[in-house]
């Protein structure tokens, strides 16, 4: 009969291995990561106007927000109007297929939202929408 020293566990059997297990961690993990979008905020508080026909959309990839002064903000940067345009083809540089969304407040001229569309829409990106709130 073999003697086993004490505190000795026999060779093998009560080994757990795990470097499958963090194997698909670490694939599950680089998956969220390159398949995840995050939201890009523009940088100032706007209040939205009110629609009764507002339909929910995508999260667009986009964002341009216009304040009651009418000025412009792209990912926290404050630009002027004829800056727009290449500041949304960079934007379109990163991600072709993407939708842009103008949050223009309920004060601004509206005739200033339209110049702003069409800044987007010269820079290449003709799936536009206006950010409203619901009524």
């Amino acid at each position: 009969m073999a003697r086993r020293r004490f505190g000795q566990a026999e060779s093998g059997e009560d080994d757990v291995n795990v470097t499958p297990l963090l194997d698909i961690v670490f694939i599950m993990l680089i998956f969220f990561i390159v398949t995840s979008t995050f939201v890009k905020e523009p940088g100032v508080e706007i209040e939205r106007p009110d629609a009764s026909t507002a339909t929910d959309r995508k999260l667009a990839s986009i964002l341009v927000a216009v304040t009651a002064e009418n000025e412009i903000y792209v990912n926290k940067d404050q630009l002027e109007l004829d800056e727009l345009r290449l500041a949304v083809e960079a934007l379109k540089r990163e991600n072709p297929k993407g939708t842009a969304a103008i949050q223009i407040d309920s004060r601004a001229d509206a005739r200033f939202l339209v110049e702003v569309a069409d800044q987007i829409r010269n820079a290449g990106v003709s799936d536009i929408a206006v950010s409203t709130e619901d009524l």
